[in-house]
């Protein structure tokens, strides 16, 4: 035991192990009777086989301090548990030696290989970037996927959310993305920062075996927590991950793509430890600062001016029971500007990527299509994409009461176009990638389905330049 004279001897703390630990509740361990400790410290906790393991101080006061043990507090004796407090955060080591490597939560490498030394350190919990350093993103990137660069186009330090379901592509799709993303008219590469949280074994070799086939892994950097490792080591996940994104682009001036899948994972580790905590619930039993935690990690993403790198985020948010309304992807959609939704109708027909077309949307589109970006006429073809699919999907509503053959011409080509739509434009398939160009030249392809007059979101000499053309490739 620690006497009260002894702490006063010493200033600091990092040379003492307490053991006053009082209780333990999951991954939390509570002591009482501890001087001032900072909030955020590391700490390690010792049992009393002599194992240790990694916490942090989450909750601190007069009375009592609060740590979460990432390995879990399973099978410790409070008696014989020992606790030191490092009075430092959780820092990362930084280097470009970054690359190639796959850590687990808190940065410890997970590959079999040494740990990274480096002199740089830099704190794990960071901070969001400020507004008024922040460059307006305007660089299209082309993910080689039609659905996205036609019609929810990504742009350069967006963040942009792919929600779906259990037992929907979305791991495969984030896969495609990381393989095929490109900035047009630039040789430069993006260094990936891949976070997965909670994930199977088997998806998490999916990622490395699709990395590695396809030629990045070399440019990856990886951060991998299991479904059986502890949950608490997902709530600093996300953080460790975006401080070496940042490192990378910020530092060594990379366009750096961060993907972080599953958030649904993060936010249930969060809903477990706030309940421990005593903290009140909100919705459906969820922290009432779900919105604010959210916004610490999405709003780390972005430009900065006067700064060539670049962080993209594409966090994938799977929805319980596909609830669209929960509050995950609801208070993700707030943060994050659009949102990719795929379709579980879409997806048992056979068509992948099932990307749902009416609820998709990238607010930060229009910036980065037209003219000097991708061609002049792509935001009046999605539109008109747009317009054209909506119309047909009501045709089919009303041929699902009334049956096809009593529609009018003109809607029975609507039909046509619907079907042709998902199957040649939405389904593209896993192994293509389509450039922008002939993502709008497929685009001009299906709208010359339709009637000429029913073309009314694009220009004349739009028609008069591709709609001809398309007819004649189409036959």
């Amino acid at each position: 035991m620690v006497t009260q004279h002894s702490l006063n001897s010493l200033n600091s703390l990092k040379h003492l192990e307490f053991r006053m630990a009082s209780a333990a509740r999951d991954a939390l361990l509570f002591l009482r009777g501890l001087p001032e400790v900072a909030l955020g410290d590391r700490v390690v906790v010792r049992d009393s086989t002599g194992q240790k393991r990694n916490g942090q101080v989450i909750l601190t006061s007069t009375e009592m301090v609060l740590v979460q043990v990432f390995e879990g507090t399973q099978n410790l004796n409070l008696e014989g548990t020992w606790v030191r407090f490092l009075e430092e955060p959780f820092e990362l080591p930084l280097s470009p030696d970054l690359l190639g490597r796959i850590f687990n939560g808190i940065g410890q490498p997970r590959d079999g290989r040494p740990p990274l030394i480096s002199q740089l350190k830099r704190n794990v919990n960071g901070s969001a970037v400020n507004p008024a350093a922040r460059a307006y993103p305007r660089e299209f990137i082309q993910t080689g996927i039609s659905t996205i660069d036609g019609l929810n186009s990504l742009v350069r330090g967006q963040k942009l959310p792919i929600f779906s379901g259990s037992g929907l592509p979305h791991n495969r799709l984030a896969a495609q993305i990381v393989r095929q993303a490109k900035l047009m008219g630039e040789e430069s590469q993006f260094s990936i920062v891949f976070a997965a949280m909670g994930v199977s074994y088997a998806d998490a070799r999916f990622f490395q075996e699709q990395f590695e086939s396809s030629g990045v892994l070399n440019n990856v950097v990886m951060f991998l927590n299991h479904a059986d490792d502890p949950p608490m080591e997902r709530l600093i996940l996300p953080r460790t991950a975006l401080t070496a994104a940042e490192y990378l682009a910020y530092d060594l001036d990379r366009h750096v793509l961060v993907v972080l899948t599953d958030m649904t994972h993060y936010a249930e580790a969060l809903r477990e430890v706030a309940t421990a905590k005593g903290d009140v619930p909100a919705r459906k039993g969820y922290p009432g600062y779900l919105y604010s935690d959210l916004a610490e990690i999405y709003e780390r993403a972005g430009r900065i001016k006067n700064r060539h790198g670049s962080i993209t985020m594409v966090p994938v948010v799977s929805m319980p029971s596909d609830d669209i309304t929960h509050p995950i992807p609801d208070l993700t959609g707030y943060i994050t500007e659009g949102q990719i939704v795929l379709s579980r109708e879409l997806h048992n027909q056979g068509i992948y990527p099932p990307v749902h077309v009416p609820p998709s949307l990238s607010r930060l589109m229009k910036d980065g299509i037209g003219k000097d970006h991708t061609r002049e006429d792509h935001g009046r073809v999605a539109n008109q994409v747009y317009a054209a699919y909506t119309r047909a999907l009501d045709a089919r509503n009303l041929a699902s009461i009334i049956g096809a053959e009593e529609l009018s011409e003109r809607d029975r080509s609507y039909l046509t176009f619907a079907e042709a739509f998902e199957k040649r434009f939405v389904g593209q398939g896993e192994k293509m990638d389509r450039s922008i160009l002939e993502t709008l030249e497929l685009s001009w392809e299906l709208l010359s389905l339709l009637p000429k007059d029913a073309l009314t979101r694009v220009k004349e000499e739009d028609i008069g330049k591709y709609y001809r053309e398309a007819e004649l490739n189409a036959g």
